[in-house]
């Protein structure tokens, strides 16, 4: 049975906006990861690298397996590897039972760049992480799939 004390502890929850802090905070990281790429002169963006890093994980995947990885639709999963491609950091395959369809794999190049922009992306996290227990880093992942679970499976997104 569901008591007054705990309506109350979850509306307070739902007043504490935890939605639109996971938000900002997801922004805030892109942001200043952004600007640390700019500044290194990186040869690739944040968000070529989450779509490298996705490949270098999954070498071989469609552009929609990929696109489902990363949560990215059609069009920018297609620009952002159309983009990879001129680099010369992926290349599509064409799948041996389907004209259309091609697979995304990294080059040499690809995983020469991926490994270039790593250790930024390690000290990224390692400044974001900061004053973070281990044991609250864990606490926090096991919270954020648990909600990740709960939301893949209302989640019906066209990739």
């Amino acid at each position: 049975m569901i008591t007054q004390r705990k309506i109350m502890d979850k509306h307070n929850l739902l007043k504490s906006r935890i939605g639109m802090k996971l938000v900002r905070v997801g922004k805030m990281v892109r942001a200043i990861a952004n600007q640390k790429f700019i500044k290194a002169n990186f040869p690739i963006t944040p968000e070529q690298f989450t779509v490298l890093t996705a490949i270098l994980d999954h070498d071989g995947l469609y552009q929609r397996q990929i696109g489902a990885l990363t949560l990215k639709d059609r069009p920018n999963i297609t620009r952002i590897i159309n983009i990879l491609e001129e680099k010369g950091l992926v290349t599509r395959t064409p799948d041996i039972n389907k004209r259309k369809i091609f697979k995304i794999n990294i080059t040499e190049e690809g995983k020469k760049a991926y490994n270039a922009v790593l250790p930024t992306v390690a000290e990224h996290w390692q400044n974001t992480v900061e004053g973070v227990t281990d044991e609250e880093l864990e606490n926090c992942l096991k919270v954020l799939n648990k909600i990740k679970a709960n939301l893949e499976k209302k989640l019906n997104i066209q990739i």
